[in-house]
């Protein structure tokens, strides 16, 4: 029923507010093959944010198609972590959103963060994510002018010397091989930013590591994890030296949120 509406919605151009309002209205021959071409996509097991072409990340709509992963509730909370700890440090703030792929949690905290004081790094090691990122930004309004785009792999897309803040990132974590991923997601969405390794680990291990030589004193590294990474994570961090640490859950009480301070 939800995804019949958004179709309709998007189909003749109306949102959730004006919908009621232009029930009774006729639609048009454009709008009917609009409809028509968005539900066959559907039904052939498209990802419903690729068919719509947007998605909604906390207070940011979002263009997303198969270049990059579609924003899920969990990363919500990743990015509420990340603005939560970035906010509390002032009057000036520098933080990094590594492998953004959409820009979601990057451009949440660009757009929820004090506009004065505040500057936010998207980095991607893939140029076709960073086009939509790019994309993305340009619907942001004036927070866009505190963002600065990177390419690169991880700690390589930052400015040499930079001493970040807060340094977020939902980085591939699923296992290679692992049966707990949907069919849609494994037909639709891009291998390169869900798999890390045997253990989903990967590139978990790179960023704990990387992040104590690119973290102010006191910053804080933001993980998004596996529900069933927590215990190993932890250990990462406590065997690069990292304090306060804590493994947060996600809606569903499974482990998803990793932080820890430099």
């Amino acid at each position: 029923r939800y995804a019949a509406r958004w179709l309709v919605e998007a189909a003749i151009g109306a949102d959730r507010d004006e919908f009621d309002a232009v029930l009774d209205e006729p639609v048009t021959d454009r709008m009917v093959a609009h409809l028509d071409a968005m539900v066959a996509r559907y039904r052939t097991g498209e990802p419903l944010a690729y068919v719509l072409g947007s998605w909604t990340f906390r207070h940011v709509d979002l263009a997303v198609d198969r270049r990059v992963l579609i924003p899920r509730p969990e990363t919500e909370l990743v990015a509420g972590v990340a603005i939560e700890l970035a906010a509390a440090i002032g009057p000036t703030r520098l933080v990094a959103d590594l492998g953004t792929g959409s820009g979601a949690i990057g451009l949440a905290l660009a757009t929820e963060l004090p506009l004065a004081g505040t500057t936010v790094w998207l980095t991607d090691a893939s140029t076709d994510a960073l086009d939509v990122a790019r994309a993305n930004l340009a619907g942001i309004g004036r927070a866009a002018e505190n963002v600065r785009i990177g390419h690169g792999e991880w700690f390589a897309a930052l400015p040499d010397g930079a001493r970040f803040d807060v340094i977020v990132s939902n980085p591939p974590y699923v296992a290679d091989g692992s049966p707990d991923l949907a069919a849609s997601v494994l037909e639709w969405e891009p291998a390169h930013a869900l798999f890390a390794g045997p253990d989903g680990l990967d590139d978990i291990r790179q960023l704990v590591t990387g992040a104590r030589d690119r973290l102010a004193d006191d910053g804080w590294l933001v993980l998004e994890i596996g529900h069933d990474q927590g215990a190993a994570v932890r250990e990462l961090f406590e065997a690069a030296g990292y304090r306060d640490i804590e493994i947060r859950p996600d809606l569903a009480a499974r482990d998803r949120i990793a932080l820890a301070r430099r």
